[in-house]
């Protein structure tokens, strides 16, 4: 008799899969090959979301899903950083665009997702609002300090920061938010534990073995590695199918930021399914602090090793979608409760961020 696997079969199978297909020299296929890498990207995705849940699960709140974020986040970095180090000057907003698309699509996206769910099942959610502002404000100074700061600074003309300003924001940054993941997973974790477990299953269900959950880890970043270079390896046929399209290219770095975010929006949307709005909340608002105050200081560093100039101020539209968004967000998350109408205006303004790339 076979034994038993600890994990079902297909989350151990799919990635393994998609690496091999990755590697192996199959340019002769055309079509074929892009499609199998979709569908094997996509099933990396939903093994990737599996074994977050069981490391989750196993090392409880908050460090379950700050694991998760942390992961996906360093993989992204190491991603943007690669792409500049091999573009060149060409990819000097390489990282301003793809930190704010991400930022966008998970405050108004992402959370507007779990908050319309959450509203339509059990019509009202609540949450701990301590974690919440602690999150909202971190993130609201370093959003700031980092995409809007750069373009009323005098001492460099246009949407730059100096060296030493770049060093400064770079070190701003990691304080930021090594202070919140202090305040996280230290001094305050029951401000980001759920203010209830009434009717939750998931609490009572006995948590996976620590060998089980280990290899969840393991694979998890076998998951996310091979998901960030499935969304590279199909950047350009994403791009030729966006130029074809009339769109513009910048839309190919919200298609990317997009793919390399699913697991989490994938996780976060099941916790918000099962009633666990603040396991949403806190993968939603740790993955933005993370991928903005990891991402900068790696930038920085780049900057300073090659003497590459990087462009972070955003635009004047950018501006007002970010401002509104984040206000939003502050009036919507300001109660410690929500419903659907919460879900429905930031989903709204994540449609005017997606139409005004399309049509500026």
């Amino acid at each position: 008799m076979l034994k038993k696997l600890p994990l079902p079969l297909w989350t151990i199978a799919l990635p393994i899969l998609a690496w091999l297909a990755y590697l192996a020299p199959l340019n002769d296929l055309g079509f074929f090959q892009t499609l199998l890498l979709a569908i094997l990207l996509i099933g990396s995705v939903l093994a990737a979301v599996h074994h977050a849940e069981v490391v989750a699960h196993r090392v409880g709140e908050p460090y379950g899903t700050l694991i998760l974020a942390l992961a996906i986040t360093i993989i992204e970095v190491a991603l943007i950083v690669s792409l500049m180090l091999t573009g060149g000057p060409e990819t000097d907003a390489l990282a301003r665009d793809t930190v704010f698309a991400a930022v966008m699509i998970i405050l108004t996206g992402m959370i507007g997702i779990c908050l319309l769910v959450g509203g339509v099942k059990y019509k009202q959610q609540v949450f701990s609002l301590d974690g919440v502002k602690a999150a909202l404000v971190a993130l609201t100074a370093i959003l700031v300090l980092t995409l809007i700061l750069p373009n009323y600074t005098t001492s460099i003309e246009g949407p730059y920061y100096t060296d030493a300003q770049l060093i400064f924001v770079a070190i701003i940054s990691l304080i930021l938010y090594g202070t919140f993941v202090l305040v996280q997973a230290v001094r305050h974790r029951d401000f980001f534990l759920p203010p209830s477990n009434d009717g939750n299953e998931d609490v009572h269900a006995d948590p996976p073995s620590k060998k089980v959950a280990l290899l969840s880890l393991l694979l998890l970043l076998v998951c996310l590695g091979i998901v960030v270079l499935l969304s590279k390896a199909l950047a350009p046929d994403i791009e030729n199918a966006v130029v074809n399209a009339g769109a513009p290219k910048s839309l190919v770095g919200v298609i990317i930021a997009a793919v390399v975010l699913l697991p989490e929006g994938l996780a976060a949307y099941r916790a918000a399914r099962k009633n666990r709005l603040q396991t949403s909340l806190n993968l939603a608002l740790g993955s933005a602090l993370a991928s903005i105050g990891l991402t900068i200081p790696a930038v920085a560093i780049v900057s300073m090793i090659t003497g590459m100039t990087i462009t972070l101020g955003i635009d004047t539209k950018s501006t007002v979608l970010l401002l509104l968004s984040q206000f939003t967000i502050m009036l919507s998350l300001g109660s410690g409760r929500t419903n659907i109408l919460q879900g429905v205006v930031l989903l709204t303004i994540f449609a005017a961020y997606l139409f005004t790339i399309v049509s500026p």
